[in-house]
């Protein structure tokens, strides 16, 4: 196989991105807290600065199709025995739902405890369910997808994951930007070109150096990042400002962050540690453009192109397994989001008054799970599956005699979902990663 090295940034390189990386993130809170306090939040401002945001998630949305096909066909052809491919996936799979599950578990334990909704009088908390009605309502783009939601529960769930897996067409799959469509396409061409033998071997060949120059062009699109975040963070700080962050809302977020803190940094390096035998954090810091392009994207699969890269290159994951856990991570593989989820619907729930019990909790953690997994790698896309994790509690509600909660509670969280939902598409990122690299050291043969 040829080697990635050819592809990889030097060391001097690597430092120069990640300083304009970061001086980006701070001089670009700095000027959009600056615009905010000025100008009032104005639309066009913020909006003329988002847009400068395109110049990295355009390119990468661009590359995005090309290289799952080619990195999964790269990856399964690669593979050679069938059974190989058994194991991988059964380890894949279990890592995802054990990392999701720990992870919904951890937000539920974080916010029944803090309870940041909680405490509120009936007058507070009725204002800010009107305040949320109105941010709802006001939020037609999203509203007629949340109202369809409403109706789903733990079955919708299912029902979403499965029309994912089971397409009717890759091509429509492809130009709609769905990813697992294509990947199931692109395991099963995989598959082909590893049986055909000495008569695929040309195929197999070329895969290998379209997946080699895809990463050349990656390297050459990281150096816009910069630009985007920069871009990106004037124009949210510079339309809801800092100050959005205080009373209960501010409390709820502190909760997300503290949980995603907690994942990001302690369990998921610990994962690395024991599992994948390597020092957890010393990973992360090598994987971090792939980290901070999620965060400048909070795209899964706009990042995707960049985690591959960065796992293959100085993550030094094997390319054969990273191939397979990343593009399906991408879409599958959303531990971020299913703590977001949890934390958030417990969260209304409480700010509405309800009780919740023991049952209830699990029914969270359950939905919370599945609705991440059915969740596209795509902004803000968990505040839209958000909706069948309360309509799945509301369901249990129902039977017990409990009012249910309104959907449009939701819309007291809009405001501030971007914001989280930078760091939680970071914490998706890296649990690919982690999973990524336990799977390089649990299958070596896989790289052999």
């Amino acid at each position: 196989m040829t080697s990635t090295n050819s592809t990889a940034p030097s060391s001097r390189h690597a430092g120069t991105q990640t300083l304009a990386i970061l001086s980006a993130l701070v001089i670009g809170v700095v000027v959009g807290e600056w615009m905010y306090r000025s100008n009032g939040a104005l639309a066009v401002d913020s909006n003329w600065m988002l847009a400068g945001n395109l110049l990295l998630l355009r390119p990468l949305q661009m590359i995005l199709i090309p290289l799952v096909v080619v990195a999964v066909i790269h990856g399964i052809s690669s593979i050679g025995d069938p059974k190989r491919l058994g194991m991988l996936g059964l380890l894949v799979a279990a890592f995802y739902l054990g990392c999701m599950l720990c992870a919904a578990t951890l937000g539920t334990i974080l916010v029944e405890t803090i309870r940041p909704g909680s405490g509120l009088s009936p007058e507070e908390s009725a204002r800010l369910l009107a305040l949320g009605e109105t941010a709802y309502r006001s939020d037609a783009t999203r509203l007629a997808t949340l109202t369809a939601n409403e109706a789903t529960g733990i079955g919708g769930a299912w029902s979403g994951i499965l029309q994912q897996l089971l397409p009717k067409s890759p091509i429509g799959e492809a130009a709609a930007g769905n990813t697992i469509g294509v990947i199931v396409f692109s395991i099963m061409l995989g598959l082909g070109l590893a049986a055909g033998g000495e008569r695929t071997r040309i195929a197999r060949e070329v895969i290998d150096g379209l997946f080699h120059a895809m990463l050349a062009v990656i390297q050459w699109i990281l150096w816009l990042m910069p630009i985007g975040l920069f871009c990106f963070l004037v124009g949210i700080i510079g339309r809801v400002g800092l100050s959005s962050v205080g009373g209960a809302v501010g409390a709820y977020m502190l909760v997300v962050l503290l949980g995603l803190f907690i994942h990001g940094f302690i369990v998921l390096p610990l994962l690395a540690c024991v599992f994948a035998r390597c020092n957890g954090w010393m990973f992360m810091w090598s994987v971090r453009r792939a980290l901070f392009t999620g965060f400048a994207t909070s795209s899964s699969n706009a990042t995707l192109p960049v985690t591959v890269r960065e796992c293959t290159g100085p993550g030094g994951c094997s390319p054969r397994a990273t191939n397979f856990v990343i593009p399906l991570g991408a879409t599958l593989n959303l531990d971020g989001t299913a703590l977001y989820e949890a934390v958030a619907a417990l969260f209304l729930f409480q700010l509405c008054g309800v009780e919740l019990t023991t049952t209830d909790l699990i029914i969270a953690v359950l939905t919370a799970t599945l609705a991440a997994i059915g969740a596209a790698g795509i902004p803000s896309a968990g505040l839209v599956t958000l909706v069948i994790v309360i309509a799945a509690v509301n369901t249990s509600l129902a039977g017990r005699g409990v009012d249910r909660i309104p959907v449009s509670a939701i819309g007291l969280i809009i405001g501030v979902d971007r914001l989280l939902d930078m760091a939680r598409t970071t914490i998706n990122v890296w649990g690919d990663c982690v999973g990524a690299k336990i799977v390089t050291r649990l299958l070596p043969e896989a790289d052999s």
